[in-house]
């Protein structure tokens, strides 16, 4: 049985990496790992994929730093308002990741470490910026940049990025997410770069033009994650709870997986508890109705990361209670998505306790979890690749198992999750599966069976 149905994403960091801290972090409820490429080296994220691939088998997502704007400082100071600073592009004492120059123009804003130091542009060289420093703060080397409502010829790749790449694909990762996604453009071009990648690509949204190209990033994306730090510098603060909304909205619509992220127990890297409105946040993330949420800061660097991924859960479990969908019928998109809506009817009229999927690209499994039914989905699939990529969604407890050669698939997928005690005899078990038909998306049979009855009639 699930402890939870949200799913929880841990970014990984000194914090965390040891196997002892990883241990507790996936028995506190932790499902998946990220690395943040825009720290540490490629003997950091080798030590993270073999520590986690130690310790559980969950899977490893690889965050691209993507057409991002981040700092390059040779060392930390602190700033104050009405200071000076000179910022460059080529190894100036402090200078930017990608060369924009030609781009501003005086009077742009430049925003620091998730806009806790605000800029001006006051003058500028042929290489370099003058910054007016408008706020108290600390700059430092690889702290995130915002330049608010420009659209920047910024490429969607940088070499690194590519190194990164084939890191995924020699480890066998199974997420890489881009940063600060914009448009099709950039999903396509990380797909093309990324060929023989057999893991998802997770678009990440935190700038106002992902916001304006989301249709049809979402129809690009395998995934997708909402980042409200960097999203709540580039377009005003207020509207970020009602954009995560309707993006959630739309995800779910879509069948399509979305992550809420950034700053959701900040507070939690240096105290033991939350505070209330971070609490709500999470919670309000979980009705809205979010497929997993994201710990950053607080299981990479902060003091409490197990305890966090165990605050977390707890928050999801008692959420989940409340949790209801917002998909509409639309009218005819496929077999798998006619059938998902018959599923959740029939959740609601009959005393279902578990609902099984077979599927061999995960997509059913998908359909039905965006209805948030109460019944536990356990999605059974032949691919290692899809069951991995089935533990960031909603209430799905993905198995492998290859039915795909047996005589009777149903009885023997009850079989195998009864052996495994994912089933008990008193189960009331709705089966689904694609059935006599290769066609995508086409799971076109529906059987509803007492386990205990449909156990014993296969022995008469």
């Amino acid at each position: 049985m699930l402890p939870k149905k949200t799913k929880i994403v841990c970014t990984i960091g000194p914090a965390s990496i040891e196997t002892q801290t990883l241990e507790k972090m996936v028995q506190a409820g932790m499902n998946c790992v990220r690395i943040n490429t825009a720290y540490g080296d490629f003997r950091l994220y080798k030590k993270i994929v073999e520590n986690v691939r130690k310790v559980a088998e969950i899977p490893v997502m690889v965050d691209l730093k993507g057409p991002e704007i981040r700092l390059k400082t040779k060392k930390e100071q602190a700033v104050k308002k009405g200071e000076i600073l000179e910022a460059g592009f080529d190894g100036e004492a402090i200078s930017f990741n990608h060369n924009f120059i030609n781009e501003m123009k005086v009077d742009d804003m430049v925003f620091i470490d998730n806009g806790r130091v605000r800029t001006k542009i006051i003058g500028k060289s042929n290489r370099s910026l003058q910054l007016l420093v408008e706020s108290y703060g600390v700059v430092s080397n690889g702290k995130g940049v915002n330049i608010p409502e420009k659209q920047l010829t910024v490429p969607t790749l940088s070499l690194r990025d590519l190194k990164i790449i084939d890191f995924a694909k020699d480890h066998e990762i199974e997420f890489l997410a881009l940063s600060f996604t914009r448009n099709v453009k950039d999903v396509k071009n990380l797909k093309a770069a990324a060929e023989g990648f057999k893991g998802a690509v997770v678009s990440k949204i935190e700038n106002f033009e992902g916001i304006s190209n989301f249709k049809e990033i979402l129809r690009v994306s395998d995934m997708i994650m909402v980042a409200r730090g960097d999203l709540g510098v580039e377009i005003e603060p207020e509207r970020v709870p009602l954009v995560q909304k309707s993006l959630i909205r739309k995800c779910n619509q879509a069948g399509k997986t979305v992550i809420i992220a950034t700053e959701m127990l900040e507070s939690m890297m240096t105290q033991p508890n939350p505070t209330r409105a971070e609490v709500s946040d999470v919670a309000n993330a979980i009705l809205d109705g979010t497929d997993a949420t994201m710990l950053s800061g607080e299981t990479a660097i902060g003091n409490f990361p197990s305890e966090s991924v165990a605050m977390m859960t707890r928050i999801a479990v008692e959420t989940e209670k409340a949790t209801k969908s917002t998909v509409k019928n639309r009218g005819f998109v496929n077999i798998s998505d006619t059938v998902s809506w018959s599923i959740q009817r029939i959740c609601e009229t009959m005393p279902l306790t578990k609902i099984v999927t077979l599927t061999r690209s995960g997509y059913t499994a998908k359909m039905i979890s965006r209805f948030k039914v109460p019944e536990q989905v356990i999605a059974v699939t032949p691919s290692p690749i899809v069951k991995k990529q089935l533990e960031l969604v909603y209430g799905v407890l993905p198995v492998v198992y290859n039915y795909e050669k047996e005589e009777d698939r149903i009885h023997s997928v009850a079989c195998m999750l009864h052996s495994k005690k994912l089933l008990i005899p008193e189960d009331l078990v709705l089966f689904t599966a694609a059935f006599r038909t290769k066609i995508k998306h086409s799971s076109n049979l529906i059987e509803i069976h007492a386990l205990k009855e449909l156990l014993e009639l296969k022995t008469i």
